[in-house]
């Protein structure tokens, strides 16, 4: 782990003239490790490093996608500022994709599904593996995870062979099923007004 005075060289080093440096992005340790600058200044087996970070948005390269073995680490008084950092990363770079909570209360899961732009929680897994589905977990096995009308796709599942299958659907009238107004927006009437 990395002090947020290291920061800036990561992000120097990362970026370079606007574009991700192609010696450093998807790397094995040492190499990276190299080529950050770091040789010598990390424990020996290093595997990843974390930086320290609190800024979120374009002018903040950490909080966005670094395609390597880097992480932003950001540090939260309670469950709902992780949650509110969580939504602006999201904002910034990632709504749609997902998100992971290890935690034994099962109404937190719950609350980030409502309230944060996710399509998948993963919950309790290691959220590298568990999102791209597992046997144990229910997610069909996918490395394009569909991120819905926020992350500007047409799916929000993750993409598999059924998407691929093509359905011919005969469709013939039946008795409609037509919900009266009442039925649908009476409770928010009567708590709003018509």
């Amino acid at each position: 782990m990395l002090p947020p005075s290291e920061a800036p060289g990561i992000v120097a080093r990362l970026w370079q003239d606007g574009h991700m440096n192609r010696e450093i992005i998807a790397q094995d340790a040492e190499v990276m490790i190299d080529k950050l600058g770091l040789a010598g200044k990390v424990p020996p087996g290093t595997r990843l490093i974390a930086v320290e970070t609190e800024g979120i948005g374009p002018d903040h390269p950490l909080s966005g996608e670094k395609l390597s073995r880097i992480a932003a680490l950001y540090r939260a008084r309670d469950f709902g500022h992780a949650a509110e950092l969580a939504r602006r990363i999201l904002l910034h770079q990632g709504a749609g994709h997902s998100i992971g909570l290890h935690s034994r209360d099962v109404d937190r899961p719950l609350a980030l599904g409502h309230e944060l732009p996710v399509c998948r929680v993963i919950v309790n897994q290691a959220h590298c593996f568990a999102t791209g589905g597992a046997f144990d977990n229910g997610l069909p096995f996918s490395l394009s995870m569909g991120c819905g009308s926020w992350g500007g796709n047409s799916i929000d599942a993750n993409l598999n062979w059924r998407h691929f299958m093509q359905c011919t659907r005969v469709v013939r009238p039946i008795p409609p099923r037509e919900p009266a107004l009442d039925e649908i927006f009476g409770d928010y009437w009567q708590e709003v007004g018509q």
